[in-house]
């Protein structure tokens, strides 16, 4: 299986006035073609800053000190350094090839818009040469249809708008649509655009079985339950049919039965439309149901990364360990993991869990693990286990 999306020693810092945080250190991670990739981790490990750097929208106050981070949009072109584009570049990417469902669907709905409108934009921004073509087909299909003297009358708007609509459709960003957008009597010839956006924003709504999905669109985030809202956001997230999502913790505001139907409509979705998934979560009962593989995440770095099913038969690292072992289980008592996750800006030195760790040596205080394979797809960061040099957790 190739790779869709590979990260390499990705380190990010936040700068603050109390001191520098170390929030991500030498993250080495490779998500296939096709695949759900689990992140687990208690909070404060990584995940989401992780999720957050690939699309480059992590607060003014981080810094991407190194690293990279390469998508492999097809099999034959060379991959792109997502680090390396410009802001305009990472724009066109962001909800178009990449995109996320983040946590709480309420901070991610503008209030003051309504559900069919911030589809709609999703939609405008990044399929415009398809709307066209829609808008055009539209026109050509009234032009022939129509009779009498009124569509006589309208004849010489429908070929302006099938000569704006055949010109995006051929180049979106032409200087000539860039000039018309600006002109606000001209601009109206362009609402047949909006019209297709909207309709497409239904058959969206209709993808994450939504009832009613026209009505829908025209209310407001407030007028939806917490399990529509998140319905609604995962709709905008694949309106552009990305190759990449990322989906942040998405059920952990909701009740068991809307849970379960979220997690169902993700794997349809992936299945049907071919994409990678990137699932956050602090619940390793949903990684197990969910996930292909899973990465375990510890104070901004990786220490597990392995098939889901190899993960839960044969854990290798204390860390995974002990959160498998304070997951409920029928007829034993959940074992709490002793200490807590260490300050971000005094970690401590070597193995960042070794102040936790009831296995640990002398040469964890002092020195980091390196990420090493010990079976076929099974790598983990711990000084327990000397395998291969594994590289990237591919």
């Amino acid at each position: 299986m190739d790779e869709l999306l590979s990260i390499k020693d990705l380190t990010v810092k936040f700068y603050t006035y109390e001191g520098v945080v170390q929030a991500l250190d030498n993250v080495n991670l490779d998500i296939n073609r096709e695949e759900t990739f689990g992140l687990v981790g208690e909070t404060g490990s990584g995940k989401t800053l992780t999720a957050l750097s690939i699309l480059r929208l992590i607060p003014p106050s981080g810094r991407i000190e190194s690293g990279s981070i390469y998508l492999h949009v097809d099999g034959n072109s060379e991959p792109i350094n997502l680090l390396e584009l410009s802001e305009d570049e990472m724009r066109e990417l962001r909800g178009s090839r990449i995109s996320m469902v983040f946590q709480e669907p309420g901070s991610a709905l503008n209030p003051v818009y309504t559900i069919g409108d911030q589809i709609s934009e999703v939609i405008l921004l990044h399929r415009q040469r398809e709307l066209a073509r829609k808008a055009l087909s539209s026109v050509t299909e009234q032009m022939e249809t129509g009779r009498g003297l009124f569509n006589l009358a309208a004849k010489p708007v429908r070929l302006l708008e099938s000569s704006i609509f055949r010109r995006a459709s051929q180049n979106p960003n032409s200087l000539l649509l860039r000039v018309i957008r600006r002109i606000p009597l001209v601009r109206r010839l362009l609402t047949r655009l909006s019209h297709e956006a909207n309709q497409m924003a239904i058959d969206a709504l209709k993808e994450v079985e939504i009832p009613d999905p026209y009505r829908i669109t025209q209310r407001y985030p407030h007028e939806l339950s917490g399990g529509m809202k998140q319905r609604a956001v995962i709709a905008m997230a694949l309106a552009c049919s990305p190759r990449f999502l990322i989906a942040d913790e998405p059920t952990t505001s909701l009740d068991v039965t809307i849970q379960a139907q979220i997690l169902e409509l993700l794997r349809r979705l992936k299945e049907e439309g071919k994409s990678s998934v990137l699932y956050i979560t602090h619940d390793l009962a949903v990684a197990a149901e969910l996930c292909d593989r899973v990465g375990v995440m510890y104070a901004g770095s990786l220490c597990e990364v392995s098939p889901v099913e190899d993960l839960y038969a044969n854990p290798l690292h204390p860390y995974t360990i002990a959160l498998l072992a304070a997951v409920p289980k029928p007829g034993q008592e959940p074992q709490a993991i002793g200490g807590a996750v260490p300050d971000p800006m005094n970690m401590p030195p070597g193995c960042r869990f070794h102040p936790r760790c009831s296995h640990a040596m002398p040469v964890c205080q002092e020195q980091a693990p390196t990420m090493r394979r010990q079976v076929p797809g099974h790598f983990v960061a711990c000084h327990l286990h000397q395998g291969e040099n594994g590289g990237n957790s591919g």
